[in-house]
């Protein structure tokens, strides 16, 4: 007997996922993340599954981690200071970035500082053409003058990214072997190695951001590897990435930027592979925590990916899911400003102290606090037993907000929720338009600690389909991280027009593509071939931006330029709503993402209903300004085919589901509660 285990760090809980490969039983546990003390979470739940679930450590075969703390790094800019090597004469490449402020319509709106202040940033004598050919090599001096400088400034790591290394990486190559001679104590990340893209912000802000965090996620990454070990956890150890695969722990300490949104991608992983198994085609994933609401689109199980997802204040390069995330999280803090406004979030109160409700000791109310205080959750035990809801201690910390604004603590608790829907409301609206969907022909699928919480509230907003929320929403991330295959990116610049000639010489680059990729998945210790999708970065002629295009191999060995041009004419048309059929197309880059499938836990048909559903008990709920009668009902009394009304509570050992009036329950065939608008 063996067991398959996914783990999620979030900032308020570490949630657990365990699969038994010989039953096919799935063990799920939460408990309190440990940002105090890193690894003590895992710990602790170790001790749990031994002791109430009979799972060893020694009995693991597969171990996947997804964690927030290099996102974390870069919102709270807690890294350590790090040097930026450049092309001589470029030393302001960060200061200018694209010369854009965060909010276009504000005058007052100000670019955020960089992480690498202009003082650590030094030019080498060094150039490379746009053709890939060296027009000046380095030299030993300058490059100890540098790191001298770089040293006296108190740098612990340095970054190298020059003028098109992204065609030939040659020079940043011999420059890290240099600093790897003169400086071995300092770790030195290549622009050209982390992902060689053409532009040269969106390249270095990249490397940056992976050198900027790489020393908080090493040392994050050792102590879990040396408490798993100490524990007797033998087998390999997997990390969830940002593309929504799993790389192996030593890639993770090497490429940092490719885990930068590791938890946040395992969720949405997990949501699709749930929500298609159940035969739910179009949903829009709503993963609320501690700290934030994410959302992502997912069509026919698979999530929407790609480039420049902002991470605090700057944008990621590297492939990723696509995901909005709004700082409305169950931690978010209430508040009021200056003007007698009140406010949500983005501050969090994190699992340290936490809400107030929870009595360990927080001051702040939250968003939790407000639900506690509307009598909507805390009627049965949280987090596995590891919460019992204090209401009257909610209630209490609404109450200097509620005497600031002269209303009641009930409608001050509204108020709060009102306010953290219409911030969920706001970004969902420009993912919206941005993948130009109708939200109305989708179903919202709620998971995370607080998702079901407030699921219906944003749902009857955006006047979609209902709501899905599976068995065990409070731990969809790390049963995702559970059920995520094998996955890396790779890409080549090739910018050439599409033209057979052109065509068939880019052979030999995605010969060079398909080798790398089969021999990362070897090293991944994966036995089979896994399957490869291609696709190009292209653009018409002239224009500035280009749009990823699935294509085919035997179209470039066969030279069928064609074929490809009217791949990316069709992309255009479903993107933009025209396309230009006789203009000429450029292809900017080679892509290639190769996958190698880890099994799944399958999805087992819950009993049968034989009598209706019967609430545990009733209690009085704040819904929409009035005091209504709430049924309270145990998710393990619910079977299939049991239907009922809200206003409703259906509360869980990982989360509450809260279903306001003009809502109707359905209970699935896989214990899906399936909420939908009563009809009128």
């Amino acid at each position: 007997m063996t067991y398959r285990i996914g783990v999620d760090v979030g900032g308020s809980f570490t949630d657990f996922a365990a699969f038994d490969t010989g039953t096919k039983n799935l063990t799920t546990l939460k408990v309190f993340s440990r940002p105090d003390a890193p690894g003590e979470e895992i710990l602790a739940a170790l001790d749990i599954l031994s002791g109430r679930d009979g799972i060893e450590p020694s009995e693991v075969s597969y171990f996947t981690h997804g964690t927030t703390v290099g996102v974390n790094t870069v919102i709270q800019r807690n890294g350590h200071d790090i040097a930026l090597f450049t092309t001589k004469n470029f030393e302001d490449v960060l200061q200018v970035a694209r010369l854009k402020i965060p909010e276009i319509h504000n005058l007052y709106s100000v670019r955020p500082e960089p992480l690498i202040s202009r003082d650590r940033v030094f030019g080498i004598e060094e150039r490379t053409l746009a053709t890939g050919e060296i027009f000046k090599a380095p030299n030993q001096e300058d490059v100890e003058r540098a790191v001298r400088a770089a040293l006296e400034a108190g740098s612990k790591g340095i970054v190298l990214a020059f003028l098109h290394s992204y065609r030939n990486p040659a020079n940043e190559n011999a420059v890290k072997a240099m600093i790897e001679r003169l400086a071995p104590q300092l770790p030195v990340v290549s622009s050209a190695a982390t992902w060689p893209i053409i532009r040269e912000y969106e390249r270095t802000i990249t490397a940056v951001i992976s050198g900027y965090v790489q020393p908080r996620v090493a040392n994050y990454l050792n102590r879990f590897e040396q408490v798993l070990r100490e524990r007797g956890v033998a087998c390999p150890l997997l990390i969830t990435k940002t593309n929504g695969g799993v790389m192996g722990i030593d890639q993770a300490r090497a490429e940092c930027v490719q885990m930068i949104l590791s938890g946040t991608a395992s969720g949405v992983i997990g949501a699709g592979y749930l929500a298609k198994a159940s035969g739910f085609d179009r949903i829009m994933s709503l993963d609320i925590g501690g700290t934030s609401a994410d959302v992502a689109v997912i069509v026919d199980g698979e999530a929407q990916y790609g480039t420049g997802e902002l991470i605090g204040d700057f944008q990621i390069h590297v492939p990723s899911v696509s995901v909005s995330s709004v700082g409305q999280g169950g931690g978010s803090v209430a508040w009021i400003d200056p003007l007698g406004l009140l406010h949500v979030g983005p501050e969090s109160a994190g699992s340290t102290p936490g809400p107030v409700c929870y009595g360990r000791g927080g001051t702040t109310p939250t968003i939790t606090d407000a639900m506690a205080a509307a009598n909507l959750i805390g009627h049965m035990p949280l987090g596995y037993g590891a919460v019992s809801v204090d209401h009257a201690a909610a209630k209490s910390a609404l109450v200097p907000l509620a005497e600031q604004l002269g209303t009641s603590v009930e409608e001050i608790a509204g108020d709060i929720i009102d306010i953290s829907v219409s911030g969920m409301y706001a970004e969902v609206s420009a993912l919206v338009s941005r993948y130009a969907i109708d939200p109305r022909e989708f179903h919202l699928f709620a998971f995370g600690g607080a998702g079901a919480m407030l699921a219906c509230f944003l749902a009857k907003e955006l006047d979609m389909l209902g709501v899905v929320v599976p068995p065990t929403p409070g731990v969809v991330s790390a049963y995702g991280g559970l059920i995520a295959d094998l996955k890396n990116d790779f890409i080549r610049t090739t910018y050439c027009e599409v033209t057979a000639e052109a065509l068939t010489s880019l052979c030999p680059a995605l010969k060079a593509l398909e080798d790398e990729s089969r021999a990362w998945l070897e090293a991944q210790d994966y036995h089979g071939r896994g399957s490869i999708r291609l696709s190009a970065d292209m653009r018409y002629l002239g224009q500035s931006f280009e749009i990823e295009t699935p294509i085919e191999a035997s179209w470039l060995r066969e030279g069928d330029a064609a074929q490809v041009r009217r791949a990316f004419h069709r992309e255009h048309e479903r993107l933009y709503g025209h396309a230009d059929g006789k203009a000429d197309v450029q292809m900017v880059s080679l892509r290639l993402v190769i996958c190698g499938a880890t099994p799944k836990p399958p999805l087992n048909p819950i009993a049968i209903a034989e009598t209706p559903a019967e609430p545990r008990f009733l209690v009085e709920g704040w819904f929409s300004g009035r005091s209504l009668t709430t049924a309270v009902y145990h998710r393990a009394d619910l079977a299939a085919g049991h239907v009922f009304r809200g206003p409703a509570i259906v509360a869980q050992d990982d989360t509450t589901t809260v279903v306001p009036p003009a809502f109707n329950v359905l209970v699935d065939r896989f214990g899906n509660l399936v909420i939908t608008k009563s009809e009128l």
